[in-house]
């Protein structure tokens, strides 16, 4: 498969009407794509009260690839009656990603008990008798509750606050598994753990740095705002181990200009080694430094510690910068250089910055550089975290966390007269070991497929195995539903965001509260997921608390109750009526005051951790998404950006290749400190930097062990120390 040397493109624009054919036809497509709901993949943010394809600033067409494949998922058939008697267990275990994603929507509750070999559908009575029973049985810290970022806030909302009332804090996000790094790195610093800025600062910034991610493949309408970035002149400096061909070079289609001849992105490319990026981001600061680019005002009169950051920056050799980052002292010059000449700067990075051990490390360092210019808490400038899904911020900002904020849990207890658990609660990994150990007995999933976020995945489905009920609420199959089996596993098939019977609100990345209107049902079987937390809440609870969990299927009910709950929230309450979408207050700084204790920004320095996998077999890697697959769902087989037919493969630098004794496309064994896969393909690939080497996610989790950043709690799927050799 040959490599494109732009991202974007006619490409786009063809793999467009393929969707659209495979939806039903383009004026069908059209429609729903323009429906006023809110995107449903990326929290950069689509749709909303503006209608479909259009972004917070107004813009149209505003549109990515992601949005059509989810779309397209979404308005495929059910699941034909004789797939569940057609496949077993043991084979649906052989399914792939992508393979589960396309079998069709699921459209009546599903049954699987140990000892059986397949799933048997069940009514919705039994399904959710089972559930409630079950509930009543146990005690409630013997569950957990896992929610993904593609609900909505209502039901977010809706669901923790049943688990409190019920008994547990267990209660966590698929967050912990990608950007929680990013929260408790930015609330560490500057008092709030999402973005500084809004769209508009974006666009008028003159530097914006892109670290450890690749919005070409994951974030595609980022794209369109770079591209005006360099339009206006403004530079894109991009750290990342790997040459992402959308970040070279990136056709936004549409643009007439720019589909043409595209638009350079890049304006610098550094490539560090995995893991490399704390000593980097130090060593941009230490430089800033030493050439006197600092903004010292800023740094005396709005920040914390600052002594001590400059001590330390002081102090670091470059000998130690250059040998943990991977990246000389003249590029290191070069970035420092551009930097302090750009009077505008935006930071933004993914989750090359937090998928590692010291991920919020990262974060307060990235914040730190911003500080050395007063490069935050200005328009135009600051911190700017790449969400990915498109509610998953909306989903933290509702209480969907195991230790809620004070104001929320005050707030709570007073607006509904009770009094809610103060026992610690687990985060996603710590559910999945207390699980493994015996000590919880149920799990309920709202979206998301928990066993294939999973580092570890051998422990993953495990955990799950030793569970007496697992309860999913899906719109399709993924692999959970073949390897992640409790003794008991029900799935409860629920309706998208745009076919639901009442209107849902969700939360952009950049603080942005969207309305999304619903629609009418494409398929018979499936309920809102409002509809089941509210039954399964009034079956548990019934009399037990002072909530009508019935009138609660009324998702204007559960926004009155966030606009007076949650701080910033006042103006949901109405948003059904006055059609108005908002801004968050409280999360935008445009001035240098920020919500920490002494109103100034706190900086941050750590002990650099030794660079891994210097070994002489030994290789650094990394997991990836690629640009056919979103989080876990896999839409298509091949890779397109970086020229990769399939995904059973381990990418390599042709000089790592000679090292190892390999060559491209033989079979090959990788092992890491806890996995082994065997079989999988040697993809050489001259665009990563020799020594590290990159698999997909979610097939390369075998692999990943179960270490965690210790603040954050975040699993490092970066990093990972493999050997490679001949199957």
């Amino acid at each position: 498969m040959k490599k494109p040397t732009s991202g974007g493109g006619w490409q786009a624009i063809r793999y467009t009407f393929q969707k659209a054919r495979e939806a039903g036809g383009y004026w069908k497509f059209w429609k729903a794509m323009r429906s006023k709901n809110a995107c449903k993949t990326c929290a950069l943010g689509m749709g909303g009260q503006k209608g479909g394809m259009v972004n917070e600033q107004g813009s149209f067409p505003e549109v990515c690839k992601k949005s059509m494949q989810a779309m397209a998922a979404d308005m495929q058939g059910g699941i034909p009656e004789d797939f569940w008697k057609n496949y077993s267990i043991p084979q649906l275990k052989k399914f792939t990603p992508y393979q589960m994603e396309h079998a069709g929507r699921l459209t009546q509750p599903m049954l699987w008990e140990e000892g059986q070999q397949n799933y048997r559908p069940i009514s919705w009575e039994d399904a959710l008798g089972r559930v409630i029973n079950k509930l009543k049985s146990l005690a409630a810290d013997e569950t957990f509750w896992y929610f993904s970022g593609r609900s909505s806030m209502e039901a977010g909302f809706l669901l923790q606050l049943f688990a409190r009332l019920y008994g547990t804090n267990n209660v966590n996000n698929c967050s912990y598994y990608c950007h929680q790094a990013s929260g408790v790195g930015l609330a560490s610093t500057v008092g709030s753990g999402t973005a500084t800025i809004v769209l508009e600062d974006v666009e008028h910034a003159d530097l914006v740095f892109l670290i450890g991610g690749n919005p070409a493949s994951n974030h595609p309408r980022l794209m369109s705002t770079l591209k005006q970035v360099r339009r206006r002149g403004g530079e894109v400096i991009v750290i990342n181990p790997v040459i992402e061909t959308g970040l070279v070079n990136f056709r936004v289609p549409s643009d007439p200009i720019s589909l043409l001849f595209g638009t350079k992105i890049a304006t610098l490319y550094v490539q560090p080694d995995i893991g490399g990026d704390l000593a980097l981001l130090y060593g941009i600061a230490k430089r800033v430094l030493e050439l006197g680019g600092q903004d010292q005002e800023f740094l005396d009169n709005h920040c914390e510690n600052t002594a001590e950051w400059i001590d330390f920056l002081q102090q670091l050799p470059w000998e130690e910068i250059e040998a943990k980052s991977g990246v000389g002292k003249l590029q290191v010059e070069d970035i420092a250089q551009r930097y302090i000449k750009a009077k505008r700067v935006i930071f933004s990075w993914t989750m090359g910055i937090t998928h590692h051990a010291h991920g919020v490390n990262n974060v307060q360092a990235i914040a730190g550089l911003a500080a050395m210019r007063g490069m935050v808490g200005k328009p135009g400038c600051g911190l700017m975290p790449i969400r990915g899904h498109s509610n998953v911020q909306g989903i933290g900002s509702v209480g969907v966390t195991p230790t809620l904020k004070q104001a929320i849990f005050d707030g709570l207890e007073k607006e509904y007269g009770v009094q809610l658990p103060t026992t610690p609660g687990l985060d996603t990994l710590g559910c999945m070991e207390d699980a493994h150990a015996g000590k919880l007995k149920m799990g309920l999933c709202l979206g998301g497929n928990l066993y294939g976020s999973n580092p570890d995945l051998a422990f993953a489905a495990e955990s799950i195995q030793r569970l007496e009920t697992m309860v999913y609420l899906s719109t399709t199959l993924n692999t959970g539903h073949a390897h992640g089996l409790a003794k008991e596993t029900i799935i409860l098939p629920v309706l998208a965001r745009d076919e639901e019977p009442y209107p849902s609100t969700q939360e952009s990345m950049f603080n942005y509260v969207r309305m999304s209107e619903g629609g009418p049902r494409r398929l018979e079987g499936p309920r809102g997921e409002v509809d089941v937390i509210a039954s399964i809440g009034e079956g548990v609870l019934e009399n037990r608390t002072p909530i009508d969990w019935k009138s609660m299927q009324d998702t204007n009910k559960i926004r009155a109750a966030l606009a007076k709950v949650v701080p910033g929230f006042e103006k949901i309450a109405d948003i059904d009526k006055t059609k108005k979408e908002f801004q968050i207050d409280g999360r935008t700084f445009h001035t240098p005051q920020f919500p920490t204790p002494s109103g100034r920004l706190i900086l941050h320095h750590h002990e650099i951790p030794e660079l891994k996998g210097t070994g002489e077999n030994e290789l650094r890697l990394m997991t990836v998404r690629s640009e056919g697959q979103f989080n876990t769902v896999v839409y298509e087989e091949y890779d397109v950006y970086r020229g990769i037919d399939r995904r059973d493969v381990i990418v390599l630098h042709p000089d790592d290749c000679k090292r190892l004794g390999v060559t491209a496309g033989q079979k090959v064994t990788i092992q890491s400190s806890i996995g082994q896969i065997d079989g999988f393909v040697v993809h050489e690939f001259t665009d990563i930097k020799p020594g590290n080497a990159l698999m997909y996610y979610p097939e390369a989790n075998t692999l990943v062990s179960r270490t965690a950043d210790p603040q954050s709690k975040t699993p490092a799927f970066k990093g990972v120390v493999v050997t490679v050799r001949p199957t």
